[in-house]
């Protein structure tokens, strides 16, 4: 990876190489690095866990990907890439700047670039757990296992996408996603042999295990909450629509995406899960599948599916790197230049994605939790900036100002919430409520600012 990252770097001529791959890339590698992206490491190793922990109703949480991607495809995507060909976009506040005005594309640049940053760590941090839960088990040089493990993994995530740039993270996300099914469909049958063959795997499970239902009302409504609505606000996904040579490719992408996620990944990462709470009870259960793997698996297998998990962790990881750096390069430090396609704007994009995996790679040390702080992430994002980007889309009376106010009561909602941690009514996601107070303000001061005329 991190060779073709160095090849790649020879052909990025201008901004638009480095951060939309020259709008040229095709269907296939688009829709699979669009899966490899949204499921990566944090959801393989998260997906895993929830699998441990509920069986197969985990893989329920990729569900919302399909519908994510399926409904993006048909509402979304021939609106903004047919403004793209015509305005020659690069990152996602720049459509907001388009359809609002600069100070509403700042925020959202903010906004962005701080929840990329934050789902980078996730994805690092779930590197970090698979390699010193099967590789990296005892201190080195000095440091825990974990902490180690962060580290390494995350040199190498941010080395190569420095380098490549956009071109590098879809095309090593492709290779990336290959690796990925192959190997998890190598483990499959060997976990389910050690577990003494399907039979006897299916009688030490739990029923709750092997049933669709195993999960509640209101927890498939918070994830339908928390991550359908990424599909719209999604930095890495508007990158990847300005990629597309045209409305019907891209739209063939997120089809293509939709698919992956589910059932064919779902269903793979959260049967892992539940074969792990057979062959090892009693760990945490983000680390059920990795043990596994070490534990488990003979050694040839065992780097396979390794290698596979590590592919997943780089696919996410560098496309989060890349879309943070683009939204703090082009919509904040360059929003006032027009030389864009110079080779210092190259080198200040590269210096910027750098310090954007550094960030990130020390984040990383301070969460926990795999899924939390990928949901962290998503809660961020989604909370201020839904429903001023579907306004832009589809309610011509919204207002800059309006939209303005909506991102920052949003998304201080959310993140207030997320600190205090309260109780909160019918034990819905924190981020319902700063969608709603984001909402009301887009509706009131829009109707104020620009009423219906008589």
């Amino acid at each position: 990876m991190a060779g073709y990252g160095i090849r790649q770097s020879r052909f990025n001529k201008s901004m638009e190489d480095y951060f939309v791959g020259g709008r040229t890339i095709t269907p296939s590698h688009i829709g699979l690095s669009i899966a490899a992206t949204d499921v990566g490491g944090g959801f393989s190793i998260g997906l895993g866990g929830l699998g441990y922990l509920m069986g197969i109703s985990g893989s329920w949480l990729l569900f919302t990907g399909l519908l994510g991607a399926w409904l993006s495809a048909v509402f979304i995507i021939p609106k903004i890439k047919t403004i793209d060909l015509q305005e020659g976009f690069l990152t996602y506040p720049e459509f907001l700047k388009f359809r609002y005005d600069g100070r509403v594309a700042a925020v959202a640049a903010l906004i962005s670039g701080i929840g990329y940053v934050g789902f980078t760590s996730g994805q690092i941090l779930a590197g970090a757990k698979l390699m010193s839960g099967s590789i990296i088990t005892e201190p080195l040089l000095g440091v825990g296992a974990l902490s180690a493990s962060i580290y390494i993994i995350g040199i190498v995530i941010v080395g190569y996408t420095v380098l490549g740039g956009l071109k590098a993270v879809v095309y090593t996300d492709t290779i990336q996603w290959i690796i990925l099914i192959s190997g998890l469909l190598f483990a499959i049958p060997f976990a389910v042999h050690e577990a003494g063959g399907l039979g006897s795997l299916l009688e030490r499970l739990p029923d709750t295990h092997t049933s669709f239902t195993n999960i509640s009302a209101i927890q498939f409504i918070n994830w339908l909450i928390s991550i359908v609505p990424i599909w719209l606000v999604a930095m890495t996904l508007y990158q990847r629509v300005y990629a597309s040579r045209s409305v019907k490719d891209a739209q063939k992408a997120w089809f293509i995406a939709g698919a992956f996620e589910y059932p064919v990944m779902a269903m793979i990462g959260a049967i892992l899960g539940t074969i792990s709470s057979v062959l090892i009870p009693g760990v945490e259960a983000e680390m059920g599948v990795p043990i596994l793997l070490r534990e488990v698996l003979p050694v040839g297998i065992t780097g396979i599916v390794v290698a596979s998990y590590f592919s997943a962790i780089m696919s996410t990881a560098d496309s989060c790197i890349i879309a943070s750096s683009g939204n703090f390069v082009t919509d904040l430090i360059e929003r006032r230049s027009n030389g864009n396609s110079t080779k210092k704007s190259i080198r200040l994009s590269q210096i910027t994605t750098t310090v954007v995996g550094v960030v990130a790679i020390l984040l990383a040390t301070y969460f926990n939790s795999v899924l939390g702080a990928i949901l962290y992430a998503y809660q961020f994002l989604v909370s201020g900036l839904f429903f001023p980007t579907l306004a832009a889309f589809y309610w011509k009376r919204a207002t800059p100002t309006a939209a303005l106010w909506a991102m920052i009561t949003g998304g201080t909602l959310t993140l207030t919430l997320i600190v205090i941690d309260l109780n909160l009514p019918l034990g819905l996601d924190v981020t319902f409520f700063g969608m709603i107070l984001s909402g009301m303000f887009l509706y009131v001061i829009s109707v104020i600012q620009n009423p219906l005329k008589k």
